[in-house]
């Protein structure tokens, strides 16, 4: 079976590739180009797979708030382009979402399941749920997997680095940080989720699906805790969310509840904080 990965250059498709079994075709933008109508579906056609993995997205948040219609061109109308690719080739189709589909519930201290109606604030969380909605409608075969937080190896090269790396490189500098502690999220080792879309596959899986690491934390207690464990003394200042004026309006609550993986035999992914000394770890190693 040929497995065909968009977005395998990125650091979730860096650490997913390696995991699939059979053949596995790894696209980049050389090989295909989200911004050119019809690319994806010829890139589709020529490999003829029997799964397809969408790893790729438009993740520029703020950016997003002013260009929407790049966003859209990625995060929806390729993904609609993907779907009906799948469709007429009989593939199964896993598209990469996230959290941020989840909007502006500032009373909510309860994980979101996947019955629960999304509701984004910003343009990035709309083109992401748009793209949700055209995976789920136009490909048969299906399997929506929404994440949060997400920090690997292999980094994020449009955004300049992870958030765990941003926190390292800045304090390295000896730079103060001052650091959101109201968004509260569960960052993601791309090692663990990964695993967990691998399961996915495995089980025949089919509609959508949470996987992230488990518990909850703010941005600023993962950059203390980053510092912690890594041993670095850093000037960390906890700031509430408006002080900051971001062009994109974030979700104040976007925990997502993985309990519905175990009832397709997939073990949630361990404990961020687990996750995330398994990261340091490994990044020391290089």
């Amino acid at each position: 079976m040929t497995t065909l990965v968009f977005g395998s250059a990125g650091q979730l498709g860096r650490d997913l590739v390696p995991m699939l079994t059979g053949a596995v075709v790894g696209a980049t933008r050389a090989d295909a180009d989200f911004a050119v109508r019809g690319s994806l579906a010829d890139c589709v056609r020529r490999h003829a797979p029997k799964l397809v993995v969408n790893c790729a997205a438009y993740n520029l948040v703020d950016k997003a708030e002013s260009e929407p219609d790049a966003a859209f061109a990625v995060n929806a109308w390729a993904v609609r382009e993907l779907a009906m690719a799948c469709r007429d080739a009989d593939a199964k189709f896993v598209h990469v979402s996230s959290d941020y589909v989840f909007g502006l519930d500032a009373k909510r201290d309860a994980p979101f399941a996947e019955t629960d109606a999304p509701g984004p604030v910003s343009v990035y969380g709309s083109s992401k749920l748009a793209g949700e909605y055209f995976a789920r409608a136009l490909a048969p075969k299906h399997l929506v997997v929404r994440t949060c937080g997400l920090y690997g190896a292999w980094g994020v090269g449009g955004k300049g680095g992870n958030f765990v790396e941003t926190m390292l490189r800045v304090a390295g500098q000896g730079k103060p940080l001052r650091v959101v502690n109201d968004q509260h999220c569960t960052p993601s080792y791309t090692k663990d989720v990964a695993a967990a879309i691998v399961g996915l596959i495995a089980a025949d899986a089919n509609g959508l699906f949470h996987a992230t690491n488990t518990g909850a934390t703010t941005w600023h207690d993962l950059a203390a805790e980053t510092f912690r464990l890594a041993g670095v003394a850093a000037d960390l200042t906890p700031i509430p969310t408006r002080e900051r004026n971001d062009p994109a309006r974030r979700p104040p609550y976007s925990v997502l509840d993985t309990a519905k993986l175990a009832t397709v035999g997939v073990a949630p992914p361990r404990p961020w904080r687990d996750a995330l000394a398994a990261y340091l770890v490994e990044r020391r190693r290089g």
